[in-house]
Parts: C-alpha cells; sequence; structure tokens
C-alpha cells in the first residue's frame, strides 16, 4: 500500500507505521488501518461466498464482523508488515464466513467439515489475490502485488453495483 497523506498532521502514514501506532494503543490509527482494507476483504467475501448464502450474508456484514475481531484481538497481532496483516485479517474473516456456514448447514457442522472449509476458502482468497495482482511479473515488482490487490480493490468498489459484478465474475 502507498503512504497516504494524513490530512491532520501532513505526515505521510504507511500501513507499517498504521500498525506500530495501533500496537501502542492507538485506537483511531487502528481504525485508519483496517479501512484501508475495507474494500479488498468485501471483495474477498463477496468472492467467498457465492450464491449459497448470497441472499442470508452481506458482505457488508462479514467485514464489518471481521472489523470488530481485528479491533478486540489486534494485540494478539504479532506481525509488523502489511501482508502480514492482510494474511491475518483473511483468517479471521474466513472464520467468521465458516461459522455463518454452520449455522446455515448445522448436519456439516463437524470439524473435518469446518477444516476442509478453511482450506477451499483459504484458496479461494489465493485465487482472488494472484487475480487482482495478475500482470504484475517482474521480480522487483513482486512486492507490490498486494498493494495492487487491495488498490484494484478500492476501484472496484467505486463502480456502480452491477458493473463491479460484471467484473468480478468476468475476471475473478
Amino acid at each position: 500500500m502507498a503512504l497516504k497523506t494524513d490530512p491532520s498532521t501532513g505526515s505521510s502514514t504507511g500501513p507499517e507505521r498504521l500498525i506500530e501506532r495501533a500496537r501502542s494503543g492507538g485506537r483511531e490509527e487502528l481504525g485508519r488501518l483496517l479501512e484501508l482494507y475495507r474494500s479488498y476483504l468485501k471483495l474477498l467475501a463477496r468472492s467467498q461466498i457465492g450464491q449459497a448464502l448470497g441472499r442470508k450474508l452481506d458482505p457488508s456484514d462479514l467485514v464489518q464482523e471481521t472489523f470488530l475481531e481485528a479491533c478486540r484481538d489486534f494485540q494478539r497481532f504479532g506481525g509488523r508488515s502489511e501482508k502480514e496483516l492482510l494474511a491475518w485479517l483473511r483468517r479471521i474473516q474466513t472464520r467468521n464466513l465458516i461459522d455463518h456456514l454452520r449455522g446455515s448447514w448445522p448436519g456439516k457442522a463437524g470439524r473435518g467439515h469446518r477444516e476442509s472449509l478453511e482450506v477451499l476458502l483459504e484458496r479461494s482468497s489465493t485465487s482472488l489475490h494472484e487475480a487482482l495482482a495478475r500482470g504484475i511479473s517482474s521480480p522487483s515488482a513482486q512486492a507490490a502485488r498486494r498493494e495492487q490487490s487491495v488498490l484494484l480493490a478500492d476501484v472496484l468498489e467505486g463502480l456502480p453495483e452491477d458493473y463491479r459484478d460484471v467484473m468480478v465474475l468476468r475476471h475473478i
């Protein structure tokens, strides 16, 4: 994620700096940090929910649950980089989605089914990440893949819903 200028202070704050500030107890910084990934997580949720839960679970609700848990458990987050933060947020969101799936299909709530769902959803999030970052092939650009994925998710979120759905269905 590129550096962003904080309008209140005029200073640049990137994800790693916001992680550091949030770890020091800055609730406002944690909120700003999580907001950087709202569109990305919402797009991920859309791709994971599919038609099975589409009418029962709104992607925005799933993202909100993810943010609530991230705020509650942030002190347990041990990472320092954007990559680690994204992986942690995806895991929280995947567990939340699995909990919703278990509620929808109570007969399939066994431990083995939960683990296979986690593998399936993680594979889905990896596929989404790769689809969003496709076209960045040089070794020096590989570090920018996460940034490109997040930025593209932000752009997609700005499209009218019908257009966004077409783009997601066609390319992702």
